[in-house]
Formats: structure tokens, sequence, C-alpha cells
């Protein structure tokens, strides 16, 4: 079976959209190789990614690769890719060098060679992402989230998602309801259900990532917590919940935060992240607009993650 290797050269601000972007034009699986990687520094408490290669990185800029099936659509649809991405300028994101590039690949080969880029990772003080090929012996403190990013979103190492998953952890305390916006991967609907939250609802637009995140929940075993089904922002969302996260775009989350102070119980929490620095303050502006106070902001590498209640 042959495959074609989508290659963009872009930045690191682009990377989320870009993959979104990818996934919902149906790639069967995505690389991101981001040099940072190399020498991210986890906080003091948290580990590292180990056994990973300069030479499988950029100098510069991230190179994000993505894998479609070869058949009589594929011009077709590569054609709407390189449009999509291009349009996210329109949202004020740099695509960097917008650099791409096809090749033909071998099922065989991108089956065990991107696997070399995926590694356990320690997220927060108490959770870790391994994948499911890793043999992984957590400490008796720890609790491990297991992935299979096949046809995931992420791998739950980029940095919007580690400070959410930070941010769960500080602020989860048990017996939770969260709703998870735009949940990809499902990762953070996961760990807030290993976090002791009493029941999260995982939403997500695009079905592709519905049945990924479902898959997920069902690997880490927390499918009688988490439930994951396909919505608008929080358009179905009824009652009144505890904790809204969501990982997604500065613009998008300026969009809904009347909604999500809408659906907090007095004094809830909305964990956000997905936020470039440079639209840290139109965050903060739209929030506490919306009537919430802004109890933490946390960044790393050019990301930020908003802590605020109502």
């Amino acid at each position: 079976m042959k495959w074609s290797e989508f290659s963009i050269h872009t930045t690191e601000e682009a990377v989320e959209p870009v993959c979104n972007i990818l996934h919902e034009a149906g790639a069967s699986g995505v690389v991101i190789e981001d040099p940072i990687d190399l020498t991210k520094d986890w906080g003091v408490r948290y580990g590292e990614i180990y056994q990973l290669s300069p030479d499988d990185y950029p100098e510069d800029g991230v190179i994000v690769k993505a894998y479609f099936l070869v058949n009589s659509f594929l011009l077709e649809t590569i054609d709407e890719v390189k449009e999509s991405i291009n349009r996210l300028v329109t949202y004020d994101i740099d695509l960097g060098h917008n650099k791409v590039q096809l090749s033909e690949v071998n099922e065989e080969d991108w089956a065990t060679a991107w696997k070399k880029y995926y590694k356990p990772v320690k997220i927060s003080q108490s959770i870790t992402i391994t994948p499911t090929w890793e043999d992984y012996e957590p400490n008796e403190d720890e609790m491990v989230i297991e992935l299979d990013p096949g046809m995931a979103f992420g791998t739950g190492t980029h940095p919007t998602t580690v400070l959410c998953i930070q941010a769960l952890d500080s602020v989860l305390k048990g017996g939770e309801d969260v709703v998870d916006v735009g949940t990809g991967s499902g990762v953070l609907s996961i760990a807030a259900a290993k976090l002791g939250a009493k029941r999260v609802k995982g939403l997500d637009l695009d079905e592709v990532a519905v049945e990924s995140a479902s898959s997920n929940v069902k690997l880490n075993n927390v499918q009688e917590v988490v439930s994951i089904s396909q919505g608008d922002l929080l358009e179905q969302i009824d009652g009144k919940y505890d904790v809204v996260v969501a990982n997604i775009l500065a613009e998008v989350i300026i969009g809904f935060v009347g909604d999500a102070a809408a659906i907090l119980k007095p004094g809830g929490t909305f964990i956000t992240s997905g936020i470039i620095k440079r639209k840290k303050q139109e965050v903060k502006d739209a929030l506490i607009g919306a009537g919430f106070t802004i109890e933490e902001v946390v960044e790393m590498d050019d990301w930020v993650a908003i802590i605020a209640k109502v």
C-alpha cells in the first residue's frame, strides 16, 4: 500500500491549526519535528523526552508531516489542504517558510519510522504520557495516560497541552464535573478523569477527533467517567459544570467566553490555552469582560495558559 507524505515547513505557532487541517482532510497520521523538543525544560519536578536525535529535526521552524493514502482524489485533497493552511494568515498566524513537499512512502516504512519521535514524558506532578508500545513502569504516585497517536490530534507533549494538564493537576481536587472543549486526542479528558473528576464531557466538531478520543478513552479505561461527542463549542451543553478546559485558538476562545461563564457553577474554573503570547492580553480582556477573575497566567515557550474563575 502506498502513502503520500505531505511535509510542510512552518512555525511552532502554526503547528496545532495545521495539524487540525491535516486531520480534517483525512490524514492517517502526523509527525511533528520541532527542535525545541531536543532542549525543552519541563521544570525541575518533571521528566524529559529521551532518545531523540538532532538529525531528525530542522535547524529552524517546525516540520509537520502528514500521511495520506494514495488514491485518485489525492491531488485535489492536497490542494484543499494548501488553501486551508494559507487561510490561517487571516487569523494572524505566522506560517513561516510555508514550504510544502510531497513524496511517496511504503506503509511498512511509515508504520515504524514515525514512532521514534514519540517517547514517554512526565507532564505534571501526577501525570505521565506514554505511547502504547513503550514498556513504562510508573512510580507509586504516578498516573499514566497511554495514547496511540496513529490517528490522534497530538501526543500530549505540545506546550499548550502540557500547560492545560498541569493546570488540571492543580485545580482538580476530586468529584468535579468537567467539559473539555475541542478534545482532539482526548488527552485532557483522560487526564481529568485520572485526576479524580466525577464526570467529563469531551467535545469536538471533527468526526475523526471524536473517533480518536473515544478510542483513547477506552484504552485508558475511563469510559465510565468520560463521554465523547461531536459538538460545536458549548452549544449542546446543558446544566452546570465545575471546570471548563479548552486548548484551542485564541480567537475561538474569545468568541465563547460568555458561554463558558454561563455553564460554570459559582466559583467554577475556566482553564484555557492554545494562546500565543501576543494574544494573551486580548484573551485576558475577553475573560474579564465576561465576568471572570484571572487567577493565574502560565507560560511555556511562546504559549500561554490562563486559569480564571467566575
